[in-house]
């Protein structure tokens, strides 16, 4: 058995598709990350997304757990000529393909990025990788909604499209155990 504590990155406050860029997070809430660091398991690995928001979100709440290196496979979603800019600009642009994203999410890329499938075939790798090379460890994962999302629709067996309709805040805690038999989800989204 292996339980994963996954955690969203602190806000970047960006009100765009923010993927791939490496933005700083705002970590000024210290009584927050303080909470959030005490709920975590003490014996806990961390490891993060190679990304900066989500490197940052890690060094604070790692305290005294054991750290891994950053793996750029728990990285967002690539939004290729997306990234950073607002869904009404790119409802504009291209609003058949902006809505099949969201409405049918699975094999529609915007241009120069990954699908959902992708994604969910990257991020569903590394996890696999992680959960053997670290079985029966409590893994503190600090990554960003798109990851969050991939495992959650992974443990539940749902369709994109309902995977999509479960929210992920910033610094809020997903908690999924893999047994040998199958997929446990205990909390989705916990805010400290």
């Amino acid at each position: 058995m292996t339980r994963l504590f996954l955690v969203r990155h602190g806000p970047t406050h960006v009100r765009a598709m923010v993927g791939w860029s490496d933005l700083p997070a705002d970590l000024s809430d210290r009584a927050k990350l303080d909470r959030l660091a005490a709920q975590l398991p003490g014996d806990a690995l961390v490891v993060s997304s190679d990304l900066g928001r989500a490197v940052a979100t890690a060094d604070e709440i790692q305290r005294h757990r054991l750290r891994l290196p950053h793996d750029p496979a728990l990285r967002e979603i690539h939004f290729g000529e997306w990234e950073l800019r607002s869904f009404r600009e790119i409802e504009a642009q291209d609003p058949e393909r902006a809505r099949a994203w969201w409405e049918n999410p699975g094999d529609v890329r915007p241009p120069g990025g990954e699908s959902w499938n992708e994604v969910c075939a990257r991020v569903n790798a590394a996890m696999d990788r992680l959960i053997a090379e670290h079985t029966g460890r409590n893994l503190v994962v600090v990554a960003h909604f798109g990851v969050i999302l991939t495992q959650v629709q992974r443990a539940l067996g749902l369709a994109a499209e309902d995977a999509f309709g479960h929210r992920i805040d910033n610094l809020s805690v997903t908690e999924i155990t893999r047994r040998p038999g199958g997929w446990e989800v205990a909390r989705i989204n916990h805010l400290p």
